[in-house]
């Protein structure tokens, strides 16, 4: 892309991040009507963005856009779950929530754009750089699928550095100031694994950072939307895990393939259709597992009174 067009999108995502501050700049409780409007908004947005990388840029481009933007989204998805058990650890109160998440916002897109900066350098002058990202994919599959199996989100606030870090330096900080530290520590850690998954699906700086910015902006709506459901997607680790995993191998394959050009590749076409495929299927399996959980206590009870 050119540089006009880099400046153009950079421009867009700081005006959005700008409105998104002006609007919570008066604290209040979202209501579910206020979070469904501005995430229809940040979803159709990038939605519309993609059509426009499929006219100017081609099919391929385009695939790798939207392919790039749904693994940025499902990956966001599992972000929230770590701000839900921060902001509820820390009991922030509930009209302070918005300017939070806002922050955290802003701090992952700087550190995003960082890690594209460096991961776009690393591709062109280290031929080993798609197998370094594929190991690294594949270590946090395991880490991820391990927390999966253990129900646990990987989230302690007491050992998080960043809130140890804090209340070291500054004893008397406010809640509001420990938990931006606990989230943009925790941003941090989401850049390493989230920026090689997309450099997985596309070679292309602006479409990584494109798909990465436009899956953070939504998020503060979308907080509010699915922070009472989030709890019915139980198997969302198990495919966040499955998809770092597929990614990882892709890259590997990859990397291989430079060396060994008898090595086969994965299509982003294909790529496409394994991720939503396992989407698909966890929310499936996590929607029939929490709707038998929660009929398991009614049932019981109903034993219970017929004795």
């Amino acid at each position: 892309m050119s540089l006009s067009v880099w400046l153009i999108t950079i421009g867009a995502v700081l005006v959005l991040l700008v409105l998104d501050f002006l609007i919570t700049r008066k604290p209040h409780e979202v209501s579910l009507r206020e979070a469904l409007g501005w995430s229809a908004f940040y979803l159709a947005l990038p939605l519309a963005f993609g059509v426009w990388i499929w006219a100017s840029q081609g099919q391929q481009r385009g695939v790798e856009y939207y392919t790039g933007y749904l693994v940025e989204k499902s990956l966001s998805v599992d972000n929230l779950f770590v701000f839900i058990i921060l902001l509820s650890s820390f009991a922030v109160p509930t009209a302070q929530r918005q300017r939070v998440l806002l922050i955290g916002v802003a701090g992952a897109l700087i550190m995003r754009g960082a890690f594209i900066a460096i991961g776009a350098e690393l591709i062109a002058s280290v031929s080993w750089a798609f197998l370094l990202f594929g190991g690294v994919l594949l270590v946090t599959a395991v880490k991820v699928l391990r927390d999966a199996r253990s129900g646990h989100h990987g989230v302690d606030v007491d050992d998080l550095r960043s809130v140890r870090l804090v209340r070291k330096l500054l004893p008397g900080a406010s809640v509001t100031t420990v938990v931006v530290a606990a989230i943009l520590g925790t941003d941090l850690v989401f850049a390493i694994d989230s920026v090689p998954a997309v450099y997985g699906i596309t070679g292309d700086p602006y479409l990584v950072f494109a798909t990465n910015a436009f899956a953070l902006l939504g998020l503060r709506a979308l907080y509010f939307v699915l922070e009472g459901a989030l709890a019915k997607l139980v198997h969302l680790g198990f495919g966040l895990a499955a998809i770092l995993g597929f990614i990882g191998v892709k890259l590997v394959l990859h990397w291989a393939h430079g060396v060994w050009p008898g090595v086969p590749t994965v299509p982003t076409l294909a790529s496409l259709a394994v991720i939503l495929g396992i989407l698909a299927t966890v929310t499936v399996t996590s929607l029939v597992a929490s709707s038998r959980a929660e009929r398991m206590p009614t049932a019981e009870t109903g034993d219970l009174e017929r004795v």
